[in-house]
């Protein structure tokens, strides 16, 4: 049986398929509604699992359609709901006055929720989420949901393992960016994928670009630095790793 690396351990690839969204260039975790395949509690959350979807199920409001384009969440809005994608994919990005956007990512879903941090802080929506194919999101009502949570405190390990999770990933990735130039960051997004799953889609430049936080150019520059020294190589469906002993190295792994 085939074992992939995540984080501080080696999984079963199935049970990180099943379990697991298909995160494609995404710079953060998304919460979704099976357990964690690690973590301290995730015997529990096992057990635990059914009384979830059962409460999840309770507080569903209806099931509405997304076509690709649409928005599921918009940012600074107040929101009093909370989604479920069962299947699908859907960016996530955030956008200023002056109409600059950082794109933060995709995520092919896999009954991931979405609206978990703005439910827990009662603050407006802090990434428009929108969906890129048609998909169905089970909308959820967030009264419902923490009148339940109050008579089931013990589903609240569910937010809790997923926040927490959330935050080492996006601190691992913050850190790596503020002390690294770009063409690092570019090869270790490269590396953390192949530890991961196979990535799906295409990487369009431009995107790709804000989601560094940086300009087309400056992107294009660093990706052609990665390319001279035999690292990566330009696919047809974006950067690919073209030596793992060089990267490797440049990574000083």
């Amino acid at each position: 049986m085939r074992h992939i690396r995540y984080r501080a351990g080696w999984y079963p690839a199935r049970t990180l398929a099943s379990l697991m969204a298909l995160v494609i260039r995404c710079d953060r975790q998304v919460m979704q509604q099976q357990p964690y395949p690690l973590g301290r509690f995730h015997a529990e959350l096992q057990q635990l699992e059914p009384r979830f979807a059962a409460a999840l199920d309770a507080c569903t409001l209806f099931l509405r359609r997304y076509l690709p384009g649409e928005l599921i969440m918009r940012q600074g809005e107040q929101s009093e709901q909370l989604y479920l994608v069962e299947h699908g994919r859907v960016s996530l990005n955030s956008t200023v006055h002056s109409g600059r956007r950082f794109q933060l990512g995709e995520i092919e879903c896999h009954c991931q929720i979405f609206g978990e941090m703005e439910f827990f802080s009662a603050t407006p929506v802090q990434w428009n989420v929108v969906a890129e194919t048609e998909l169905d999101a089970r909308v959820i009502c967030a009264n419902k949901l923490a009148q339940r949570l109050l008579t089931e405190p013990e589903l609240t390990l569910f937010f809790a393992a997923a926040l927490a999770s959330d935050y080492l990933d996006t601190l691992e990735i913050t850190t790596s960016r503020l002390l690294h130039p770009i063409a690092y960051n570019i090869a270790y997004e490269l590396w953390r994928e192949r530890q991961r799953t196979p990535m799906l889609g295409s990487r369009k430049r431009a995107h790709e670009a804000a989601r560094f936080g940086t300009t087309e150019r400056v992107y294009r520059r660093a990706l052609k630095e990665l390319v001279e020294q035999g690292i990566v190589a330009d696919g047809s469906d974006g950067p690919v790793i073209a030596d793992l002993a060089r990267l490797r190295a440049y990574l000083d792994l």
